[in-house]
C-alpha cells in the first residue's frame, strides 16, 4: 500500500515518514462494496481495520452502536484482548480500508508503542461508553 495514504489518518498522522512506510508494508489497502460484512460478532479475530474512505455500521446483539467514517478504526478490541469479536461491522457505502492482519498488528504494537497506546486509549474510551 502507499504510505502517503496514511498521512490523512489521525492514528498515523504524527508518525515519521519511516514509520508510516513500515505500517504500509504491514498493511493492505482494500475496497469493499456496500453490504460487505467486515466483522461478525463472536468470530475469532484476524484483522484490524482503518477507514480511508466510506462508512461502516457497527452493531452489537443486533442493536446499532455507531457509524464510523474516514480516520476511524475497528477490530482492535478482540486483537488486543485476545477474545472473540465484540460487534459486527458492515459497509454502508463503498469503502476503502487499510487492513492489517493480527501478526502485523502485533508487530505494530511492539515496534510503534505510541500507535499501540493510541489504539489502547480508544479501547478504554469505547469500554467507558458502554
Amino acid at each position: 500500500m502507499d504510505a502517503r495514504h496514511l498521512e490523512t489518518v489521525p492514528l498515523f498522522r504524527d508518525l515519521s515518514v519511516h514509520d508510516r512506510e513500515k505500517i504500509a508494508r504491514w498493511a493492505d489497502e482494500v475496497d469493499v462494496p456496500v453490504g460487505k460484512h467486515l466483522l461478525d460478532q463472536g468470530r475469532l479475530p484476524h484483522e484490524f481495520f482503518v477507514i480511508l474512505e466510506g462508512k461502516v455500521r457497527v452493531t452489537k446483539d443486533g442493536e446499532h452502536l455507531a457509524v464510523l467514517g474516514p480516520g476511524d478504526f475497528f477490530g482492535e478490541i478482540a486483537l488486543l484482548e485476545h477474545q472473540r469479536r465484540t460487534a459486527s461491522v458492515v459497509a454502508t457505502e463503498p469503502t476503502r480500508l487499510v487492513v492489517m492482519h493480527s501478526r502485523d498488528f502485533g508487530a505494530m504494537e511492539a515496534e510503534l508503542p505510541s500507535v499501540a497506546e493510541q489504539v489502547k486509549e480508544a479501547v478504554r474510551q469505547r469500554r467507558a461508553r458502554g
